[in-house]
């Protein structure tokens, strides 16, 4: 890869709960057009203020003030309405606003290390699965984070449509088969961290279903545009640089979004990345898990990648079914009511 690389856009997509500790979900978009996705704490974001302060003294104003270019990064009252969470809402928001200016400010900045060292996905951003108990949070996929924050809701209670990449059977909540063809369109009821999200077909069945199944639906496309995502590959994340040696393998950043278009037991799988595709090594591949899962109509990642038909596809990774009670912890009082009525009337999760 010609050149060092350095974030060119970054958008803040969700708050990640865990107890009393919050991370910011981030998707962050690099020069050489790969896509990374990232999760930074409030004192991280706050620590990062300072060190720009420190290096670039002339950009913070801290010799003229008119000459100030870097963005303050203000907090949020301690007390705020719909209390933690609330307040991890508003900072969502905020941090959105003064990454997009800090992005803006001055190419100097941009291309600073502090700043690409900030966005460069570290060790957890790289695992396949977020930590036991994590509740993911996200706006309405309706309004922009631009709106106030009580336009801000769980992203679990809006029902959306997606689109199954594979044939995939399970049972639905009654027990009954429910069978999904590739292509096929289905309604999310509900996200669960654990990746099996609530969902229901044309024939009103609902049913648990593995969320890395499911691709987003671009907004006027329906059934009868499906043919063009055929083929599209499974997301993988790249864990460490690699430098291509041939013509035929692929150079990649760590954390770098790949599609999985074919495997082999050579330890070689072929693959495609900013609109090239060939070979890259199987062991430096892993399931994209945080990106997955927040995966939605409006990020910047959103079909962009060229589509690329094959006749082999790699299955998705299915993620560890939890049981009911796991759920239905991670539910509003409303939904654990109305999970509670369909298991007694309905059958076993």
């Amino acid at each position: 890869m010609a050149g060092p690389r350095h974030p060119v856009s970054a958008h803040a997509v969700a708050l990640v709960q865990m107890e009393r500790l919050q991370t910011f979900a981030f998707s962050v978009r690099w020069s050489d057009n790969s896509d990374s996705s990232v999760r930074r704490s409030w004192d991280e974001f706050r620590q990062l203020q300072k060190i720009l302060k420190k290096t670039f003294p002339v950009e913070a104003g801290l010799l003229r003030r008119s000459e100030r270019v870097l963005p303050k990064l203000p907090d949020v009252p301690l007390l705020t309405r719909r209390g933690h969470t609330g307040r991890g809402l508003v900072r969502l928001q905020l941090l959105d606003t003064y990454v997009q200016a800090l992005l803006a400010a001055s190419e100097h900045v941009l291309r600073s290390s502090a700043l690409n060292d900030f966005f460069a996905p570290s060790p957890l951003d790289l695992k396949p699965m977020l930590p036991p108990g994590s509740l993911v949070i996200l706006p309405t996929p309706e309004e922009p984070l631009s709106q106030p924050a009580s336009s801000l809701a769980i992203h679990n209670l809006e029902a959306q449509s997606m689109r199954c990449l594979q044939p995939f059977h399970t049972h639905d909540t009654r027990d009954r088969p429910f069978h999904t063809q590739a292509q096929e369109i289905l309604d999310v009821l509900l996200r669960h961290p654990s990746g099996w999200w609530l969902v229901e077909n044309k024939d009103q069945q609902t049913a648990w279903f593995p969320a890395p199944y499911l691709e987003e639906v671009a907004q006027g496309q329906g059934q009868e545009s499906g043919l063009a995502f055929q083929g599209s590959g499974t997301k993988f994340c790249a864990t460490q640089t690699y430098e291509g040696s041939g013509t035929d393998e692929l150079s990649v950043p760590a954390g770098a979004h790949v599609y999985v278009l074919e495997t082999s037991d050579r330890g070689w799988w072929l693959c495609r990345y900013n609109g090239r595709v060939g070979l890259f090594p199987a062991v430096l591949l892993q399931p994209e898990g945080l990106g997955c899962l927040l995966s939605r109509s409006g990020l910047p990642d959103s079909g962009r990648e060229d589509k690329v038909t094959k006749d082999r596809i790699v299955p998705p990774v299915v993620p560890t079914r939890p049981c009911t009670s796991a759920i239905q912890s991670r539910c509003c009082s409303i939904t654990r009511r109305a999970l509670g009525q369909d298991q007694r009337t309905q059958g076993p999760f």
